[in-house]
């Protein structure tokens, strides 16, 4: 680990002691100038952006490890990427050795889905994934390095219970999807009970299971609660993945990258909906906050202050915090294409890179500018993300997301403004990342 790595303020387990963490709320979570100090402090020193740099920050202090862990199992919680990072403790627990921008790069990466849902009663629901999608994060990147796995299902909660604890047993972690609403440390957060959301479980203490997630210690669940959540994802009923043995070889980075590029480039899926993937959707997403005469554009969806906050809202989620590194996702990637440039031989790859960093810039700006329009969202999320990474309770700070008020009315000429600034940014990061396809696609 570099120093860079490190986090700030804190001091890292020397020879001989343990790598888990107990809980700990990083900088003082009431001294909100101090934690930006330090956050500020990094990005000078490593040119991360804001909100990457301030997740390093607030990772906790080293601790002991709790009892009932498989062997191996020592590090918790998200790097940059939640899904990328359980896949990390999942390998290295297996003896595989694999970076968080690796595993990112190998699921797929980046890529871009915008779309805008209606519901009678509510304001309009504007969603983006920035990160590769459709296809499953942990099983695709499994899928392209060397080694087995068996993944599975049952529809008996018992004899998928009877499973897990097996392979606990016998040492080895289980990936698992669940209902994420189910889950007591995301209570009060929105949560489809069809959309799978994986964490692993790193061990059993008696009738308690641990579970890896999104803080940097254990979440400890009663096993009744655990197997309500586990049953509670209806499309995937007690899925659950076991890395079994590690092979000779390495991994498929070019395999990984051409998906990318197909997805970027289009079609996805097959059908209409096609449009709001990859290029097209960052062109339709530009378009539509353009667009002021259209019921389809932001001025008219968005035009009321409920409305626009909501959208200002999930701007920022959807590019820093949900189903995404920061950036939307480019910086992590980037480091991935790095890498890969060195296994493949493949200068061109480096190229890409420096234009993927430069078009997450971009999407961070975005988020920034939205950001700064939505209230107190964004500080209330920061103080959120100290307090989870430790694994406090935060369901008052959910509570109070969900109460916000609406924000200040810009008016019609002031939303206009706004708006067109956000399609500018999203003209640049597409035109940047389009130059860095074709130099993926290169060779």
């Amino acid at each position: 680990m570099s120093a860079a790595d490190q986090p700030d303020g804190v001091r890292r387990a020397g020879v001989g002691q343990s790598r888990c963490h107990r809980p700990w709320t990083g900088p003082d979570v009431t001294d909100r100038r101090r934690l930006k100090q330090l956050v500020r402090e990094r990005m000078a020193r490593t040119g991360e952006s804001y909100t990457t740099a301030r997740r390093h920050v607030v990772r906790p202090e080293p601790a002991a490890l709790p009892s009932g862990l498989v062997p191996g199992y020592d590090e918790f919680g998200p790097g940059q990427h939640r899904l990328s990072s359980l896949a990390v403790h999942l390998l290295r627990q297996a003896g595989v050795a694999c970076s968080e921008a690796m595993v990112c790069g190998l699921a797929g990466g980046i890529g871009f889905m915008y779309a805008v849902f209606e519901y009678r009663g509510m304001p309009p629901i504007m969603t983006i994934v920035a990160q590769h999608h459709p296809d499953p994060w942990v099983e695709s990147a499994l899928r392209r390095l060397p080694l087995s796995f068996a993944e599975e299902h049952s529809t008996s909660t018992l004899r998928a219970l009877a499973a897990l604890r097996a392979a606990v047993e016998r040492g080895r972690a289980v990936y698992v999807s669940v209902d994420r609403s189910r889950l007591p440390w995301h209570s009060g957060r929105a949560a489809l009970a069809t959309e799978p959301y994986g964490v692993v479980v790193a061990g059993i203490d008696g009738d308690t299971v641990l579970v890896d997630d999104s803080a940097a210690v254990p979440h400890r669940l009663p096993m009744d609660e655990f197997a309500t959540a586990w049953a509670g994802h209806k499309k995937g009923r007690h899925h659950r993945i076991v890395v079994e043995t590690a092979g000779a070889g390495r991994p498929d980075p070019g395999a990984a990258i051409a998906t990318t590029v197909a997805h970027l480039t289009g079609p996805v899926l097959g059908h209409a909906f096609d449009a709001n993937f990859g290029f097209s959707g960052m062109r339709r997403l530009a378009a539509q906050l353009r667009d002021g005469r259209t019921k389809s554009g932001w001025q008219r969806r968005f035009g009321s202050p409920e409305a626009f906050g909501a959208a200002m809202r999930r701007l920022y989620e959807c590019l820093e915090l949900s189903y995404t590194a920061p950036g939307g996702t480019r910086p992590l990637y980037a480091d991935f294409l790095d890498e890969a440039a060195g296994m493949l031989g493949r200068p061109a790859l480096a190229d890409a890179a420096g234009l993927f960093r430069e078009s997450g810039a971009h999407w961070s700006a975005l988020a920034a500018r939205a950001e700064a329009h939505a209230g107190e969202y964004g500080d209330l999320c920061e103080r959120r993300m100290v307090l989870a990474m430790a694994g406090a309770d935060v369901r008052e700070l959910d509570d109070r997301i969900a109460a916000l008020p609406p924000v200040a009315d810009l008016g019609a000429d002031g939303r206009a403004a706004l708006f067109a600034e956000l399609a500018e940014l999203v003209d640049a990061a597409h035109d940047l990342e389009t130059r860095a396809v074709k130099l993926l696609d290169r060779e």
